[in-house]
């Protein structure tokens, strides 16, 4: 059996095993019946890019069920329509947790066909406790600041110094927003977009989300099934695995990413002269680790320094050729400048970085229980770091502050559906950050799903971003509810885009359009 058809399998099972609830505190509410639709005023807002873009901020309750209550804001942006034929409001967002989505409007609204997106009123938000919504969470300014402890724990001193900053960090959330943080979770930002539906003056709500804005999405089906016209999921997270799971598994899929990379650096031996051995270039990768974790590049780029700079490039391959020059900078001739420039470029935590971890961070401990025995913690990844070593302890320090969260977790949704109209899914076959049995585990849950699978497909996020046979489904579904129906493991299958190639050769359009979208994906979601 195939991995494609064994996960299409064990989501079948795990679809059985699973009873069909959601926790006694994630019942829908209902802001509506207790308050009128608030009112948008759009107001321009649009750039040389974008010049249509407007903009407008919505206000909704802290706790939304107590609609009279505490009140924030969440920032929108919208690329109205223009045709005749008006479909609704498209609400789409770019993962997370902490994701901004403000952008994404803009470039969903330009890189769908012109006569698709002209019958939508392309809307993007900030959701809420994130970038120019208000409060924008921001627990502890400079917690990455460089250089941190070695990610891998090989004695207790560097452990001791990982937990500290985790605890630190969770301490800092809850002394700054205590009132705030148990309103920080998936099931909020799911009512923020039933209000955004309200609001907009729609019956039923379009919806595009990638990554974990398929958890939103997924999610809101289960709470507001009736009010669900068209459904996109893109690189889809495994709701039976949120979340501790869930990146446990991402551990072992990002290690395969790493070397695959390390196995394109070897096929480009002539240009990068790490050698033409995959494995030889993996041992020259972890050499330049240990080094960088006694000497730190510049002073600033350590040991975790450096799997943060390499992490994108399992998102995203079209990074490889930056990621490869860097190496081969600094392996060959001990050049540090291509590889600090490198770690600024795609693994600097900025404010904005910040407020994303903060919000990341406060989503993730509150949607589901994470154990709260750091022994465990411990067992479960030195047995993932024995398989898989690339980013493991990383992944496993980033979200550590669960070990210490200040609030009471809530009990993960199970977001079985049969009550929907056609959802269209895409998952690629090799993504990291969500793996495939996500896709397939959603498929099978979602009753009348199709799911479209890109065949070796290495990335994450993966309509609108070059690939003209997956583009070609969203396109007919968006315009008239056409979804792809299949006899196999997938509905439609597609063919990978080609790997990148060094840099100096001849940049496509589908590749700028690949970075443009990876850059508003951002990682770690």
């Amino acid at each position: 059996m195939n991995p494609r058809a064994a996960a299409l399998c064990a989501a079948v099972a795990v679809v059985a095993a699973t009873v069909a609830a959601v926790p006694a505190d994630a019942s829908p509410a209902q802001p509506s019946a207790a308050a009128p639709a608030a009112k948008l005023a759009w107001k321009g807002c649009g750039t040389t890019d974008q010049p249509r873009l407007q903009c407008a901020s919505l206000k909704v309750p802290l706790d939304h069920a107590r609609p009279a209550g505490k009140q924030i804001t969440l920032a929108l942006s919208r690329v109205p329509h223009t045709a005749k034929t008006y479909q609704g409001p498209l609400l789409v967002n770019p993962g997370g947790p902490g994701g901004r989505g403000l952008s994404l409007a803009g470039f969903v609204a330009s890189a769908l066909p012109k006569a698709v997106s002209a019958q939508y009123d392309v809307i993007g938000f900030d959701p809420r406790g994130v970038g120019r919504s208000t409060p924008a969470l921001n627990c502890k300014p400079g917690h990455f600041a460089p250089v941190r402890p070695d990610s891998v724990p090989l004695t207790e001193a560097v452990e001791q110094a990982n937990l500290t900053r985790a605890r630190s960090f969770a301490e800092a959330c809850a002394a700054k927003y205590a009132d705030v943080l148990p309103y920080i979770d998936t099931l909020g930002a799911v009512q923020d977009m039933d209000a955004i539906r309200e609001a907009v003056g729609a019956p039923q709500l379009n919806y595009f989300g990638y990554s974990y804005g398929t958890y939103l999405g997924v999610v809101y089906a289960r709470l507001y099934p009736e009010r669900v016209r068209r459904l996109v999921l893109d690189s889809v997270v495994d709701p039976t695995g949120v979340w501790y799971e869930d990146n446990l598994t991402q551990d072992l899929a990002f290690n395969d990413r790493h070397r695959a990379l390390m196995a394109w650096i070897a096929k480009h031996d002539a240009t990068y002269r790490l050698g033409a051995d995959p494995a030889e270039v993996e041992t020259k990768w972890y050499a330049m680790r240990a080094a960088l974790g006694k000497k730190p590049a510049e002073g600033t780029v350590g040991a975790s320094e450096l799997e943060d700079t390499f992490l994108p490039g399992g998102y995203y391959n079209g990074y490889w050729p930056h990621l490869a020059e860097a190496f081969a900078a600094y392996a060959n001739a001990g050049n540090t400048g291509p590889l600090v420039k490198a770690y600024k470029n795609l693994a600097a935590v900025d404010a904005a970085g910040d407020n994303g971890y903060s919000v990341y961070t406060s989503v993730q401990c509150r949607d589901a229980s994470w154990p709260d025995d750091w022994d465990e913690w411990r067992a479960d990844n030195w047995s993932a770091y024995a398989k898989a070593p690339f980013m493991t302890w990383n992944n496993a320090w980033y979200n550590a502050p669960c070990a210490f969260w200040p609030t009471r977790p809530r009990g993960p949704v199970n977001v079985a559906n049969g009550s929907l109209p056609p959802v269209l899914l895409f998952q690629a076959t090799d993504d990291a950050a969500t793996p495939f049995e996500g896709g397939a585990t959603v498929h099978a849950l979602l009753r009348g799903s199709s799911l479209v699978v890109e065949d070796g497909g290495q990335n994450h996020g993966i309509t609108l971003s070059g690939n003209s046979c997956l583009d070609e489904h969203l396109a007919a579904y968006l315009t008239d509810g056409t979804v792809p129906r299949g006899s196999g493991e997938a509905d439609a299958v597609c063919a990978a885009q080609p790997d990148p190639k060094p840099l100096g050769s001849k940049v496509t359009q589908s590749s700028a359009r690949g970075s443009t979208l990876h850059g508003l994906l951002g990682f770690r979601g």
